[in-house]
């Protein structure tokens, strides 16, 4: 049965003060003018002074951004989350549970990903208690409820996402805030039991595995040099396909089939070679 959390009734702790104060000097006005006599008085005086300083523990000074959790015989009661100097009943039980926002990090997980290649990731979470009666009733420890919740929410994310993939399919590597918000929303309701909300999570770290790591960097490199060495030689084509139009348009040469492919070569060579050519100057005839 899951626990809510109620407001209790609580009475200025300053106007309690000055009752118990007054209350306190009336007793002890009455006890030495002569009400009793002997062992009586000695007897009424440590009931009363008992009684007092019993009564006293019922002030109570709740912090700004921190909730008191009260229990009366093993039975909640009701929780005080106003800052301020309070008289609550002082035979209950007091917990006080902060409710300002913290950060986890968690520790670097070795997992593996949705193709199976182990990785390194972890995760920053910001996080509040919004319901002091859940976090106290409800689950045993709930600061490590929150590790342990994360841990497993981050090892499922994982799974279910390759660490690369192209650029129109979600992946850790490249879609990071819309994994973000998926981890955000999954470990919000795994905290809800423990009264947590989840402000922001986000991935702090994710790398390849150090046995994988050479290997998976090579194969990014071939796909750069790849990809790079496709975009200029289709720019090059282009350029090629320019330059002849622009020949034949203006007539100032007009190439057979294999001057053509010679002259296609020789551009080709010149545009995607990594190095400065060293241009042969024909003195002779074209044929």
């Amino acid at each position: 049965m899951e626990t809510r959390e109620s407001k209790i009734a609580a009475l200025p702790g300053g106007l309690m003060l000055l009752v118990l104060l007054a209350l306190g000097a009336g007793l002890a006005y009455w006890m030495f003018n002569g009400a009793f006599e002997g062992i009586l008085t000695l007897i009424s005086s440590v009931v009363l002074s008992v009684l007092l300083l019993v009564l006293l523990g019922g002030l109570v000074i709740v912090q700004p951004n921190t909730a008191v959790v009260l229990t009366l015989f093993g039975r909640y009661v009701g929780t005080q989350r106003e800052n301020g100097w309070y008289y609550i009943n002082p035979l209950t039980n007091r917990k006080t549970i902060s409710l300002r926002i913290r950060n986890f990090n968690s520790e670097r997980q070795k997992v593996n990903d949705h193709d199976g290649n182990p990785i390194e990731i972890g995760a920053v979470i910001v996080w509040r208690v919004v319901d002091s009666a859940r976090a106290t009733f409800d689950v045993e420890h709930y600061e490590q409820f929150v590790s342990i919740q994360t841990e497993t929410a981050l090892r499922h994310l994982a799974s279910r996402y390759p660490y690369d993939a192209p650029a129109d399919e979600l992946s850790l590597r490249g879609s990071a805030d819309d994994l973000a918000k998926e981890l955000e929303n999954d470990l919000s309701g795994r905290l809800t039991h423990a009264g947590v909300e989840v402000l922001e999570a986000r991935l702090s770290h994710l790398a390849y595995a150090p046995e994988i790591a050479a290997a998976m960097l090579q194969r990014q490199q071939a796909g750069a040099i790849i990809a790079a060495r496709a975009q200029i030689v289709a720019g090059a084509v282009g350029m090629v396909q320019m330059a002849l139009e622009q020949l034949e348009r203006n007539n100032i040469v007009h190439l057979d089939d294999e001057r053509k492919a010679q002259m296609v070569s020789n551009l080709l060579v010149v545009l995607t070679s990594e190095r400065g050519t060293q241009p042969v100057v024909n003195a002779g005839s074209l044929y």
